[in-house]
């Protein structure tokens, strides 16, 4: 039973906060699991919305605390749901996108357009237009190719003010596909290129220089990488706004300690006081770790196996969750109604698996289940970032609702995709 004293652990410290139990069964927002997944049906993303806000009122508040003249914008990328840039929207944050269909979704959500900052390595040209057309308030400028076609892009007497993506030359700790800052990086130029191109910026009749952006990484579980990718960009010179991009970790399983937003802060603004002018603009991108802890995934149980392994296969998987099979996250999950210390000792190590034709769809491994058994509903936490994101069809698969709980209540927010929408795009 040693392999199973981690899964005897309660459920409660890793989903929503605020969320209770009774009888076994998580109450997020006030709302009971099983009735949700009753109403809805299974697999069904449960965003506890007051846990959502108090977390965006978080970081505003303690930003601003720290560095008055400074801006928080969610990463949308995270969780490009319409309704959660809303949220972040009426919390006064702004949004970080990074496409066509973020723009749309954010300017759907209300967001003031001047509060949006635009991210892309390759910025398609119609997103390039979106952004000028909108008038969006950053462009983050990856690479001469971006100035090019804004350029081309800005009609005679109008500026748009630009950041450069900077590399500052920080590996910090994380999954390889989730790495930015280090030399190899994808995304924006070494220091060297980056003065070249922040000249010919400065130079533009129809770009303004407006400052720096830099971003270590995703899922970074300690502060000094931030710290260090501060004092890397410094160099370049002094402009009015410096974009510190995002990264920091959130908490999926009980082994991970991610630092506090104040101690993720804190590094931050101290290093920023040690670097950087003490009258520029400070912005943030917090992203998953906004959003993760928020939200949880209810699914249903279709198949057990017990042999060698116990497989317990559920009515969802690598459709709705791709973290696994693409970063090895791991996560953590229980039966919905035995989730009390009452049920431990009927705890058994067990696959938690999809329903894709893929050996690699497994949503957790060694997980400790008491007694599964075909339609018992399974909670697996923190499923708010990327998730969402990277919903897709693979068999056929229809992409899972969002809904929203509080007070008591909830409501769907996106319905569960249909057969026709399925069949939407077919012209013959």
């Amino acid at each position: 039973m040693g392999e199973l004293l981690e899964g005897s652990r309660s459920l409660l410290e890793l989903l929503p906060a605020g969320t209770e139990l009774t009888q076994g069964v998580p109450v997020v927002g006030g709302c009971r699991l099983d009735q949700i997944a009753a109403e809805a049906g299974t697999p069904v993303l449960v965003v506890a919305e007051d846990a959502l806000r108090a977390r965006a009122r978080e970081y505003a508040d303690g930003l601003a605390a720290r560095w008055p003249r400074s801006r928080v914008v969610f990463a949308s990328k995270a969780f490009p749901c319409t309704a959660v840039q809303r949220v972040m929207v009426e919390e006064g944050l702004g949004l970080d996108v990074a496409g066509g269909g973020e723009i749309i979704g954010a300017l759907k959500a209300g967001v003031d357009p001047r509060l949006v900052v635009l991210h892309g390595n390759a910025k398609l040209p119609d997103e390039i237009a979106l952004a000028v057309e909108h008038e969006l308030g950053l462009v983050v400028v990856d690479g001469p190719d971006d100035v090019d076609r804004l350029e081309a892009a800005v009609p005679a007497g109008r500026v748009v003010d630009v950041l450069v993506r900077v590399i500052p030359g920080v590996t910090a700790e994380t999954h390889d596909s989730v790495l930015t800052g280090h030399d190899d990086s994808k995304f924006g130029l070494a220091p060297t290129d980056a003065q070249a191109l922040i000249r010919r910026i400065e130079a533009s009749g129809s770009l303004r220089m407006q400052g720096l952006h830099l971003h270590v990484g995703s899922q970074i579980l300690q502060t000094e990488p931030f710290a260090e990718s501060v004092a890397a960009i410094a160099r370049l010179g002094e402009f009015p706004v410096y974009d510190l991009g995002g990264g920091l970790g959130a908490r999926y399983t009980w082994a991970d300690e991610p630092p506090s937003v104040a101690a993720y802060l804190d590094t931050l603004v101290e290093a920023s006081r040690a670097h950087l002018p003490k009258d520029a603009e400070l912005i943030i991108e917090p992203g998953r770790s906004m959003v993760a802890a928020a939200a949880c995934t209810v699914y249903s149980v279709v198949t057990v196996k017990r042999g060698r392994h116990t497989f317990v296969a559920v009515d969802g998987g690598m459709g709705d969750n791709l973290e696994v099979a693409l970063f090895d996250q791991r996560f953590e999950a229980g039966v919905v109604g035995r989730l009390d210390p009452t049920h431990h000792e009927d705890d058994e190590l067990c696959q938690l698996v999809g329903r894709h034709c893929e050996s690699g769809d497994v949503l957790v491994r060694d997980v400790a289940l008491p007694r599964p058994a075909v339609g018992d509903l399974v909670v697996v936490p923190a499923t708010g970032a990327y998730c969402f994101t990277m919903a897709n069809n693979y068999n056929g698969n229809r992409r899972l609702p969002v809904v929203f709980a509080s007070d008591g209540s909830w409501r769907t927010v996106v319905r569960r995709e249909t057969w026709e929408d399925l069949l939407r795009r077919d012209v013959e």
